[in-house]
C-alpha cells in the first residue's frame, strides 16, 4: 500500500467523509439511537453452540493488514466451532457500503469502526450498545484511558470497545541534524528549541519543516497545535465550530509561518513532507505512529521519533482509535451474537500482537508490560496517552470538520490569512451542526 494511501485510510480522519454517504443511504432510523440490549454474556464464558461462521469487516489494508490477519487465524485455530471470514477493504468503501449492508440484511457480525465515526453509526442504528460487553468483561476506564475509553459512547451508551489509538508522533532525520549541529539524541521539546533548530537547519540551507496543506499531516499538526494553545475545535456541546478564536489562529498562523519564513516549501504535495525526511531533504515530519513501519522500511535511513514537542504550551496531540462494535443484525441470531462477543474479547486481549503493526494498545495493562516496552518507537509515542484528542461524538461531526480542512488549505497555500480563513470555515461548519441536529434528530 503505497504512503499517500496510508495517510488518508488511517487515522480518525480517514472517515470524515462517511457521515454525508451515511446520511443519504436510508439504513436505520434517523431519530434517536434505538438499538435493542445485547443478549448473552458478553462473551465472557465463551461460546459452546452449534458452528458458526462471523463476517469480520475491516478496512486495514496496509501494513497492518497481515498483523490483524495472523490474529485471526490464531483464533479459528483455537475456536473449532466459530469461524471468522474476514473482508478487508478501503475504509472509504467500508463505510459506503456498511450501513447499506446491514439494512439489507448482509452485514458483519464484527466490525472495525475509527472514533469519529461511531456517533453517525448509532445515531442510524447501523451498530448496536456494547454495554453488555464491558460489564461481562469487567472493562473499565482504569483499563483504558480516559479520553479513548470515553471515545466509544454516546448518548449514554457504549458503541465501541477501544482496540487501540494512533497518535501524531514527531518524526526527525538524525542525519540532518547532525549536519546542523544539533545533537540527534535530543530533539526539540518545546517551541524555543524547535525554533532554533529551524534557524540551525537554515543556517545549512536546509528547510527544516515543510508545511503540507492536507489533512495529512497539515490538518493534524494543526489540531495538535490548537490543542496546545488551550483552545477546541467546537465549544462544550459541539453545536458552534471554536477554531477561529484566539488558540486556533496561534496554531495556524504558527503552521503557515513556517512556509512564510522559509522554513517549507510552497505547495508541498501530498505526503510530499514525509517523503523529503526519508529522502534527505526535510528534517521534522509530524505524523502518525503508522509511520514507524513506513521509515523502517528506508534503508540507510537515521531517524528518530519522539512525542510531538510542546509548542503552545498544553501537552496535546491529535489521535485517531480503532474500535470494536457489532453491527445490528437485521434478523436476531443468539449463537451468531455470542460468538460475535468471544470473538472481540479475543483479539482485545490480544492487542500486543496489534501493536506490532504500527499501533498504541488501548488496554493499559499491555501497554504497561515489558513486552509492549521492547517496541521503542511505539512506546515513546504511547507516553501521550492522556494528551490526546478526539472530534466529539456528535452525528456526522466530520461535515464540520471538513470545513477546517478547507481553511488550513487555504492558509498554507497563502490565499487566505488564518484568522480569516478560519472564521469564514467556522461560519459555514456551524451551519452544517445545525443541520446536522435536524437530520440525526439531536
Amino acid at each position: 500500500m503505497n504512503t499517500i494511501n496510508r495517510r488518508l485510510v488511517l487515522g480518525g480522519l480517514g472517515a470524515l467523509g462517511a457521515a454525508g454517504v451515511l446520511a443519504g443511504c436510508g439504513s436505520g432510523s434517523a431519530g434517536k439511537p434505538g438499538a435493542g440490549p445485547a443478549t448473552g454474556d458478553g462473551g465472557a464464558k465463551g461460546y459452546d453452540g452449534p458452528p458458526v461462521e462471523l463476517d469480520f469487516w475491516n478496512g486495514f489494508t496496509g501494513g497492518d493488514g497481515p498483523f490483524m490477519r495472523k490474529i485471526v487465524d490464531q483464533f479459528n485455530s483455537e475456536n473449532q466451532n466459530i469461524k471468522i471470514k474476514m473482508t478487508v477493504m478501503q475504509w472509504a468503501d467500508y463505510y459506503t457500503k456498511l450501513p447499506t449492508a446491514v439494512s439489507s440484511g448482509r452485514g458483519p457480525a464484527v466490525a472495525i469502526m475509527h472514533v469519529d465515526s461511531l456517533a453517525t453509526n448509532a445515531a442510524r442504528n447501523v451498530i448496536e450498545p456494547l454495554d453488555d460487553v464491558a460489564k461481562a468483561l469487567d472493562l473499565k476506564q482504569d483499563d483504558f484511558s480516559e479520553v479513548v475509553w470515553k471515545a466509544g459512547e454516546y448518548e449514554g451508551k457504549r458503541y465501541g470497545i477501544p482496540l487501540d489509538v494512533h497518535p501524531l508522533g514527531f518524526f526527525y532525520n538524525k542525519t540532518l541534524m547532525t549536519t546542523a549541529g544539533l545533537d540527534p539524541a535530543k530533539p526539540p521539546t518545546n517551541a524555543d528549541e524547535y525554533a532554533a533548530a529551524l534557524d540551525a537547519f537554515k543556517s545549512k540551507g536546509i528547510q527544516g519543516h515543510w508545511a503540507t496543506p492536507f489533512t495529512f499531516t497539515g490538518v493534524l499538526t494543526v489540531q495538535a497545535l490548537l490543542w496546545q494553545y488551550g483552545g477546541d475545535l467546537f465549544n462544550d456541546d459541539a453545536s458552534k465550530a471554536t477554531w477561529h478564536e484566539e488558540a486556533g489562529v496561534k496554531a495556524l498562523g504558527w503552521f503557515t509561518d513556517l512556509v512564510k519564513n522559509g522554513h517549507s516549501p510552497k505547495n508541498v504535495a501530498q505526503d510530499a513532507d514525509n517523503i523529503a525526511v526519508m529522502n534527505g531533504k526535510n528534517a521534522f515530519v509530524w505524523n502518525g505512529i503508522w509511520n514507524i513501519n513506513t521509515f523502517k522500511e528506508k534503508k540507510g535511513l537515521e531517524w528518530g521519533v519522539a512525542p510531538l514537542p510542546n509548542i503552545g504550551g498544553t501537552k496535546a496531540a491529535w489521535a485517531g482509535s480503532h474500535q470494536f462494535c457489532l453491527p445490528k443484525l437485521k434478523t436476531p441470531d443468539q449463537n451468531k451474537s455470542t460468538a460475535a462477543r468471544v470473538f472481540l474479547n479475543y483479539v482485545s486481549q490480544k492487542s500486543l500482537e496489534w501493536a506490532k503493526g504500527g499501533q498504541v494498545p488501548a488496554r493499559k495493562q499491555v501497554r504497561e508490560s515489558a513486552e509492549f516496552k521492547a517496541l521503542p518507537e511505539q512506546a515513546a509515542l504511547a507516553t501521550q496517552i492522556d494528551d490526546l484528542h478526539f472530534p466529539p461524538a456528535v452525528p456526522g461531526i466530520g461535515d464540520a470538520l471538513n470545513e477546517l480542512n478547507k481553511a488550513v488549505n487555504e492558509a498554507v497555500l497563502l490565499k487566505a490569512e488564518p484568522a480569516k480563513a478560519l472564521s469564514d470555515a467556522a461560519a459555514r461548519a456551524d451551519k452544517i451542526l445545525e443541520a446536522n441536529r435536524k437530520k440525526y434528530g439531536a
